[in-house]
C-alpha cells in the first residue's frame, strides 16, 4: 500500500492542466467519495499495527498535496480569466444595437401636439368605450336625430347604450364638464366606425380634435389658429374655409389647403384642383355649451378635428391606409430617422 501511495504522490506532484474539466476529474479521482484516498482509508484497518503510523502519514500527505494542487490549478485558471477581461481591448468598436422606430401615426400625432402646445393647448384623454350622452346627446345629437345616421357605430350594449366612440369629441364634453373656462385643449385618440376596410378607409383610425372656450372668441380666432397650424405642419400658407355642417358647431366649415399641382401625384390627390381637404371645424354650438353647464351667453368657442392617418398619408405619400396597420418592418424601418 505504501508503494501505491508514493506513486500517487508523484502523480499529484507532476500533474498540471489548464482545463477546468480535467482538473475537476483529477480531484474526483483522488479525493472523491470513491477516489483513491477514500479507498486507502477503507483498507487502513487491514494494515499491520507496526506500519499503521507510516501508512496513515502517507495517506494524509497524499490528501493534503492533492487538495493543494487542485486549489492551485483552479486559482491559476480563474486568474487567467480575470486577466483576459482586465486587458481586453477597450478601443474596439462596440456592438451595434438595432433600434426600433416610431410608427408614422405616432410621429404625426406628436408633431401636431407639439404645434398646439406652443400656443397654450393642453392634451386631454378619455375612454374609448363611451356612453350615449357623451358620444351623441351632449354634442347636439339627440335621440332619433337624423345626423346620427351619418355614423355607423359599434354598439356594445343597448338600453343603456354603451359603444365604441365614433370621435374624440366625447373627450371634449368630459373636459368641459370637469373644467371651467377658459379651456384650450386637444384630444388625440383612436376612434371606431363600422365601415368597410379599403385602401382609403378602416374600421378604426386616429383623430385629434381641438377645443377653445373663452369670452369673445370669434371665427377669426379659429381662422388664425388653423393658418398657424397649416404653416407649421405643411409649410402651406394658403387656405380656404368652405361652408359645411356638423351638429355640434354652428357655423361649420371644411378647411382646405392649397397643395399645388407640381406633380402627377398632386393632380391625383387634389383631383386636379390643387386644393386638399384637411379637417372640419366651426364655432361651438351654444346648445353644446349649455349641455356642459357653461353659460353660452357669456362664453363662446371653436372646435376642429382631423384624421391623423389622412395627414400621415399626405406627408409620406402613402397610398393605402391598410399598410399603417400591418406592422411590416420593411415599411416601418423607413421611419427610423423620424424618432
Amino acid at each position: 500500500m505504501i508503494k501505491e501511495i508514493e506513486q500517487l504522490i508523484e502523480q499529484v506532484k507532476s500533474f498540471d492542466s489548464k482545463d477546468y474539466l480535467e482538473i475537476e476529474n483529477f480531484r474526483i479521482k483522488i479525493l472523491g467519495k470513491k477516489g483513491h484516498v477514500a479507498d486507502f482509508f477503507s483498507r487502513f484497518k487491514n494494515v499491520k499495527s507496526s506500519e499503521k503510523k507510516i501508512v496513515g502519514q502517507q495517506i494524509n500527505l497524499l490528501k493534503t498535496l492533492s487538495q493543494e494542487k487542485v486549489n492551485e490549478l483552479k486559482k491559476a485558471d480563474s486568474n487567467k480569466g480575470e486577466s483576459k477581461t482586465k486587458f481586453e481591448d477597450l478601443t474596439k468598436p462596440a456592438t451595434i444595437l438595432k433600434l426600433g422606430s416610431r410608427h408614422p401615426i405616432s410621429i404625426i400625432r406628436n408633431k401636431i401636439i407639439d404645434i398646439f402646445y406652443k400656443i397654450g393647448f393642453t392634451v386631454s384623454e378619455g375612454p374609448e368605450i363611451e356612453d350615449d350622452w357623451h358620444n351623441f346627446t351632449a354634442l347636439n345629437l339627440p335621440e332619433h336625430h337624423p345626423a346620427r345616421d351619418m355614423q355607423d357605430t359599434f354598439f356594445i350594449e343597448k338600453n343603456p347604450d354603451l359603444l365604441l366612440r365614433t370621435h374624440t369629441s366625447s373627450v371634449q364634453i368630459r373636459h368641459m364638464e370637469n373644467n371651467e373656462p377658459p379651456i384650450r385643449t386637444i384630444s388625440p385618440g383612436r376612434v371606431y366606425r363600422n365601415e368597410d376596410i379599403s385602401s382609403r378607409s378602416h374600421c378604426f383610425f386616429h383623430q385629434i380634435e381641438g377645443l377653445y372656450i373663452d369670452k369673445k372668441v370669434s371665427f377669426s380666432d379659429l381662422k388664425q389658429t388653423l393658418l398657424y397650424f397649416t404653416k407649421e405642419l405643411f409649410g402651406k400658407s394658403k387656405i380656404r374655409l368652405r361652408p359645411s355642417y356638423f351638429p355640434f358647431t354652428e357655423p361649420s366649415a371644411e378647411l382646405d389647403i392649397y397643395w399645388g399641382l407640381n406633380s402627377e401625384t398632386d393632380y391625383r390627390i387634389t383631383k386636379g384642383t390643387g386644393w386638399l381637404e384637411i379637417m372640419g371645424c366651426g364655432m361651438v354650438d351654444p346648445n353644446v355649451l349649455d349641455n356642459c353647464k357653461i353659460d353660452s351667453n357669456e362664453f363662446s368657442g371653436f372646435a376642429f378635428g382631423m384624421g391623423i392617418e389622412r395627414i400621415a398619408m399626405l406627408l409620406y405619400q402613402i397610398e393605402d391606409i391598410r399598410i399603417l396597420y400591418e406592422n411590416d418592418t420593411r415599411f416601418l424601418n423607413q421611419f427610423r430617422n423620424s424618432i
